[in-house]
């Protein structure tokens, strides 16, 4: 079969978004087989890998400018892309080039044609994401970082990022979410989340429910790995800050850090720091990188994530948030009666219908100054209905058009309202464009 080779970024993304999205029987053999076939690309560089249902990404940024500020090479991979595509794979915090990423779907299109030939009795070839998975490998392969920071996609033990052998591995919560690929109980989920653990190589892992954590423990010792856990062998306080942000205090590993400002707010933002903190720590003993505190005091003051708690405009206040899964909504819930308490709430909110949209409306609307606008927007998957959920009670309301939504929110809001966007990713990616552009 003739292979139409991609000469434009347009076609790139095509071909990668053309692919078949997950296959019935979800397994690594196909992966093992691609990355093999390009030459073991994963094996040319030192990782860590991150998992868990939320905070990975947050995690995946406080890691990159822990190690940047220290004067490493870091590549960085996660997933959904917020601002463009390219930027799910960046190298010193810069996205993969348009141009670098048309030669390596060149790469790797003879292989995925190969591949789809062979496995054709079978499920056939490489799915979207392992795809994309692949040009990672293969770009950082090419760049020589010091260290790559890698994002699961989904769960862990089945994902196509999990054919590495990471230095350390993270897991940062574990709570409900993808329910048809991962299970319905947190004993299902954690075995998903436990699969990316090593034999001999740390794990750090957050707060998680008992359930979650025996399950994390017995593949610890069953892999012969040493786990460390927030609360137990690393601990953390935090105290208000002036500006936005928090700070911390951070014990373990035999070092005491203080007075440290995140430029991340949210409740959950310095565990995810505490836990950034404990891999960095665990890695630069393995580098035999001799850190100093400035820097790790600068990395945390500068992270930022875009979409996550993010500050898009002073006056009025406008915040996005990815939140999009009820453990999400239940720190969401915790972060505005925490710090915007007596302030007056409008969200404006759209959620995929494979979520939890109810329950989730419903920890927002245990806080008595909120008022929820439901919304639709252009989503690549089927969007939960709001209309119908949102017609039951008189604080909710129901705007087909976010736009709509957001310009009448805008004008009957006093100077010192909040307006927070939240949801989907995917929503928060697009209404992000308008604030960004």
């Amino acid at each position: 079969m003739q292979i139409k080779k991609v000469t434009t970024y347009q076609e790139a993304l095509n071909f990668i978004h053309g692919r078949t999205k997950f296959k019935k029987s979800p397994q690594l053999d196909r992966m093992r087989l691609f990355t093999e076939k390009l030459g073991h690309p994963e094996k040319k560089f030192c990782s860590i890998h991150v998992t868990g249902t939320n905070g990975k990404g947050s995690t995946v940024a406080f890691l990159r400018e822990l190690f940047l500020n220290q004067g490493l090479h870091v590549g960085t991979f996660t997933s959904p892309f917020i601002i463009k595509f390219n930027d799910r794979i960046t190298f010193d915090g810069q996205m993969i080039s348009d141009q670098e990423l048309v030669k390596l779907v060149r790469k790797v299109q003879p292989v995925v044609a190969q591949l789809d030939a062979q496995l054709a009795a079978k499920e056939g070839g490489p799915t979207e994401f392992e795809i994309i998975t692949a040009i990672m490998f293969l770009y950082f392969a090419a760049k020589k970082p010091d260290i790559a920071i890698i994002e699961v996609g989904i769960g862990g033990k089945f994902d196509s990022t999990n054919v590495i052998d990471p230095l350390v591995s993270v897991i940062t919560t574990v709570a409900h979410d993808h329910a048809k690929l991962l299970g319905k109980t947190l004993t299902e989920i954690a075995n998903h989340k436990a699969g990316i653990i090593k034999p001999n190589r740390p794990v750090v892992v957050g707060d998680l429910p008992a359930a979650a954590l025996k399950v994390i423990e017995q593949k610890a010792q069953q892999t012969k790995s040493t786990l460390y856990q927030l609360g137990k062998d690393f601990k953390l306080a935090t105290f208000p800050s002036q500006q936005w942000g928090e700070i911390i205090n951070y014990q373990g590993f035999g070092y005491k850090l203080t007075n440290l400002q995140l430029s991340l707010l949210g409740s959950f933002q310095p565990a995810n720091a505490a836990l950034s903190l404990s891999a960095f720590l665990l890695m630069a003993k393995q580098l035999q990188l001799n850190w100093r505190i400035k820097e790790i005091k600068a990395a945390l003051a500068q992270t930022k994530w875009p979409g996550r708690f993010e500050l898009v405009n002073q006056q009025p206040l406008i915040v996005l948030d990815g939140a999009h899964n009820l453990a999400a909504f239940i720190q969401l819930k915790q972060t505005l009666q925490t710090y915007f308490k007596e302030r007056k709430i409008y969200v404006i909110v759209s959620i995929l219908a494979d979520k939890q949209p109810k329950p989730m409306l419903a920890e927002l609307l245990k806080i008595a100054n909120v008022e929820i606008i439901g919304t639709n927007f252009a989503a690549p998957r089927k969007i939960a209905d709001l209309q119908s959920i949102t017609a039951v009670n008189e604080r909710t309301s129901f705007r087909d058009d976010w736009r709509v939504a957001l310009v009448k929110t805008i004008r009957q809001m006093s100077s010192d309202d909040l307006l927070l966007i939240c949801g989907s990713l995917y929503f928060i990616s697009e209404v992000r464009h308008y604030f960004a552009d």
